[in-house]
């Protein structure tokens, strides 16, 4: 793949961010693809952070390891002094799909624009870095809603001036999302065992509860409001039918777009575990695995982002490409019309709420915060699916990488460019914040 090539560069757009994309363009590549092939559940990313770390070592990044006391985060930081631009980066996979939510992309996507934006400063006439601090936060255990919350609650992310990310999906846009407000909880049932056919009735049984539990649940989406969501798996309890189960466990995501109807449902769905337990003479343990506010947009950041954005080409694709494409789309039934990739969406007026979460939303009510999304995937492809997953690992998912790099190096080389922009970005951040955290009163 030529970098070179499909970012057009022939339009005459020539930096020392574009040069140095270009230059790097193999090392990129190699870095995304290590990670795509060695797929690392939530806090077992050693593999895939030592790679992303090792990457960022080379191009002159400081590594220090241990973030929150957890094994697989890191900072890796160029420059001293202010402003200070954290890159958030990601790299767990999924159980089964491995990398279906493009997360070896989003990760060497985020530490190619910390790069990338280096190479810029040590262009400019100060090239000691003095003034500006470049920092990459190696991030594990976004699938799970948990990384960047724990970090966060140890400070992390304090003293940053703007956090800086990006999502693979199947369009081109500057993310004015509303990722969901969520709770993770696991539901844990105590009962007693018995004899499932000489004795039951000297049973308890924490399947039953479980199983009640769910039932009421389900009666309880008719009273909630429409945006929320409330899913649930079994967690095995190893037990043989034929003995009445004394242990059952459920895990339950509970959503919505707002922190306060999520702790709305949360309750309620407490409350059917607690009523399930009373009906079936057994107990319950609630126990909270994660939580997070919904995330908070910051309008003068997405719009300096998008003017950086609208100034860069989009991919191009080669036939070949797009007949992997039409596979793809034919074999998953995607609804695109073969129409496959687009270019430049543009920034909505208003927030979109939308039914995902991240925990990056957490970090977003602390510090300003811009997501960029980028097209990994052919429009229609749904996250968290095989068609994903394919793409991710293949030169469709790399030059949307690429491209988001790009843009994330540039769009915040714009910001840095007038020193009132960040200030415009802390004083929208400070407002929203009081007007949401009354809302939640």
């Amino acid at each position: 793949m030529n970098f070179n090539s499909y970012l057009n560069l022939s339009d005459g757009i020539s930096n020392p961010i574009t040069d140095w994309l270009a230059a790097h363009e193999k090392d990129i590549i190699h870095t995304a693809d290590y990670i795509f092939h060695h797929p690392e559940l939530a806090y077992q990313e050693k593999e895939s952070s030592r790679c992303l770390a090792a990457f960022l070592e080379k191009n002159g990044f400081k590594i220090t390891w241990n973030i929150a006391g957890i094994e697989t985060a890191f900072t890796a930081e160029w420059g001293h002094g202010t402003p200070v631009i954290g890159f958030l980066a990601e790299y767990d996979a999924l159980a089964e799909l491995g990398h279906a939510c493009g997360h070896n992309l989003l990760g060497t996507g985020a530490a190619a624009a910390a790069c990338a934006l280096k190479a810029d400063m040590e262009k400019s006439p100060d090239a000691s870095g003095t003034g500006c601090t470049i920092r990459v936060y190696g991030c594990p255990a976004e699938e799970i809603m948990s990384g960047k919350i724990i970090m966060n609650r140890h400070g992390a992310f304090d003293g940053l001036d703007v956090a800086v990310t990006w999502h693979p999906f199947d369009t081109n846009r500057v993310s004015n999302d509303i990722w969901q407000a969520q709770d993770i909880k696991n539901y844990i049932f105590h009962g007693v065992s018995a004899h499932a056919s000489k004795s039951p009735e000297e049973g308890r049984s924490a399947l039953d509860a479980a199983e009640l539990m769910n039932i009421g649940v389900n009666y309880l989406r008719e009273h909630v409001p429409g945006d929320v969501r409330m899913h649930y798996a079994y967690a095995d309890n190893g037990r043989p039918a034929n003995v009445v189960p004394d242990y059952a466990k459920t895990n339950y995501f509970i959503r919505s777009s707002k922190r306060c109807r999520t702790e709305d449902a949360s309750e309620r769905v407490d409350n059917c575990a607690r009523g399930a337990a009373l009906m079936t003479g057994t107990s319950v343990e609630i126990e909270l695995l994660g939580s997070c506010k919904e995330m908070k947009v910051n309008r003068i950041l997405a719009e300096i982002y998008y003017k950086a954005m609208s100034r860069i080409p989009t991919p191009e694709y080669t036939p070949e490409e797009l007949n992997l494409a039409a596979e793809i789309s034919k074999e998953a039934g995607l609804s695109n019309g073969e129409n496959y990739f687009g270019g430049l969406e543009p920034l909505e007026p208003e927030p979109v709420p939308i039914a995902i979460g991240t925990d990056v939303s957490e970090v977003s009510h602390v510090i300003p915060t811009i997501t960029l999304s980028a097209a990994t995937m052919c429009k229609g492809t749904p996250l968290h699916h095989w068609a994903a997953a394919r793409q991710a690992g293949m030169s469709i998912g790399q030059k949307g990488m690429l491209y988001a790099a790009r843009c994330m190096a540039e769009g915040t080389k714009l910001l840095l460019s007038k020193p009132e922009n960040l200030q415009k970005v802390w004083e929208y951040h400070l407002n929203t914040l009081e007007t949401k955290e009354r809302s939640f009163l």
